[in-house]
């Protein structure tokens, strides 16, 4: 449906043809705030993400439609030709990115939409950059390879967008695909495909529809936290650089010497690098129900021990177990946002049902429902 719009907008404003390229946006299953403490991620991409048309146009000019916001916008590819729209920079941040590697990006016409939720924590802004990255590689023949792709993705958020992530959103919507996840080692970058067939289940997201403001002094503060617990383990163990190098002996040998609350910190982190690893042990063997219970540990945690969860998400984490949910948990970095749910399909319909009534009764809003299911990664359609 996307594309039949896209491409009749796109047949209106440049009176042309143009090729289709998709990117998908993404869930991360388990393994939340590892990432900046060397552990893993365990990310894998949806069926939903953005649709681009674009093509070559002779000039030294992109001109650019977002189809869902109903604006243009046309600029040039030097520094000095920043867009004043914030969507319009993604495009523009990747071609400067691609320029900065010695890639020759020609002058091109495109429009876009998008059918990730904005806001709902699937990386709608990695999946642009993406589409993009992927699509002005393949159209300009520039043979960057598909990590540089998702670095090239990474670079436009730092700086072009202001926002300093990591690389778990880029490289999952790179390098998805079907039938499995991604567990991607944040200090090597090391990954590997884990199988992922939840055959007689559904994945399926509940937005709280708490706005999900990374409150950021908040999510510096565990950042400090943990770096805090680190420095106190090197006394002993010299050889520890991050918390996953660290274990539950190590941070017993500590506890005297941090606060009770950096303590709590490094206990959620160690674990969770911990769960991740035993959700994907049993992923090999297909055994849903150790996943399950795995993301409800990290619930626990990330409620109890990192105090990123909120009123919103807890409830829909009690009615997930109440309904005889498999698994369930605040997916990304709390503060709001979704609950990922692996659901048996005989109880999806009473969860969901449950689920929007009693929280729309308790808060007075309703929670957006997103079924997903977990697809490939960038490509040509």
């Amino acid at each position: 449906m996307k594309r039949k719009i896209v491409s009749e907008k796109f047949q209106e404003l440049f009176g042309t043809p143009g090729d289709f390229y998709f990117s998908p946006g993404r869930v991360n299953l388990i393994g939340e705030h590892t990432d900046y403490n060397g552990g893993f991620v365990l990310p894998g991409a949806i069926d939903k993400g953005m649709l681009a048309c674009i093509k070559e146009n002779g000039t030294d000019k992109i001109r650019a439609f977002a189809v869902d916001l109903n604006e243009y916008e046309e600029f040039g590819m030097e520094e000095a030709d920043k867009p004043e729209q914030s969507w319009a920079r993604y495009i523009f941040g990747v071609v400067r990115e691609i320029t900065k590697r010695g890639g020759k990006v020609k002058g091109f016409d495109t429009a876009f939409s998008g059918d990730v939720p904005l806001g709902a924590g699937l990386s709608s802004s990695a999946a642009l950059e993406s589409t993009y990255a992927f699509a002005l590689n393949e159209i300009f023949g520039l043979g960057i390879d598909k990590f540089e792709l998702a670095k090239i993705g990474q670079a436009t958020e730092h700086n072009y967008c202001g926002v300093k992530c990591g690389i778990m959103d880029q490289f999952a919507s790179v390098f998805g695909k079907e039938g499995h996840l991604i567990r991607l080692d944040c200090r090597s970058l090391e990954y590997e495909y884990v199988p992922f067939d939840p055959v007689g289940y559904k994945v399926v997201l509940i937005d709280s529809v708490v706005k999900h403001e990374l409150a950021s002094s908040a999510y510096n503060k565990r950042r400090e936290s943990c770096e805090t617990v680190v420095k106190a383990i090197q006394k002993r163990h010299p050889e520890v650089e991050l918390l996953r190098d660290a274990d539950m002996n190590m941070l017993a040998e500590v506890k005297g010497e941090v606060s009770a609350e950096d303590y709590m910190r490094a206990e959620y982190v160690i674990e969770e690098i911990q769960r991740l690893l035993d959700a994907c042990a049993a992923l090999k063997r297909g055994d849903y129900k150790t996943v399950g219970e795995k993301m409800y540990g990290t619930h626990h945690g990330m409620s109890k021990l990192y105090e990123v969860s909120c009123e919103e998400l807890d409830f829909l984490n009690d009615i997930a177990k109440e309904c005889g949910v498999t698994g369930s948990r605040v997916m990304g970095g709390g503060f709001g946002g979704c609950t990922i749910n692996l659901v048996p399909e005989d109880k999806y319909d009473m969860f969901i049902d449950k689920a929007v009534k009693e929280f729309t009764h308790k808060f007075g809003k309703e929670p957006k429902v997103y079924p997903v299911r977990i697809g490939n990664g960038s490509r040509k359609l």
